[in-house]
């Protein structure tokens, strides 16, 4: 039974729009993650080269950070896909759990004085 498991199939269980949309998935993730890669070297390279002044550099990198965020649950985490819900409903309420949590915590540590 298992002297054919080194031979290939003869035919994919895939339809040809299923091995499209596929190929089409990939390259989209390819791309989604060099520009990940080129706004991360961006956030290094913006404060190592002191080209952004001292008073915007933290909400630079933040902005660049909320981008790619945007990009990691939408593209890697499937957010943008059907039939999701829960995980999406998982992530959105841990969201709102997790800021709140942080916020408080840095107030009593006292990072932030107000």
């Amino acid at each position: 039974m298992a002297d054919n498991l080194s031979q290939s199939f003869d035919k994919s269980a895939m339809s040809e729009e299923e091995k499209r949309q596929t190929k089409k998935e990939i390259k989209r993730q390819i791309v989604v993650f060099a520009l990940m890669i080129f706004l991360t070297i961006l956030a290094f390279a913006a404060v190592a080269s002191d080209i952004i002044p001292h008073s915007f550099a933290v909400p630079f990198i933040l902005i660049l950070a909320a981008i790619q965020l945007a990009l990691q649950l939408l593209f890697f985490m499937h957010m943008k896909d059907k039939d999701h819900g829960w995980a999406n409903a998982f992530m959105i309420s841990g969201i709102f759990i997790t800021v709140p949590t942080i916020a408080a915590l840095m107030l009593l540590l006292g990072v932030t004085k107000y």
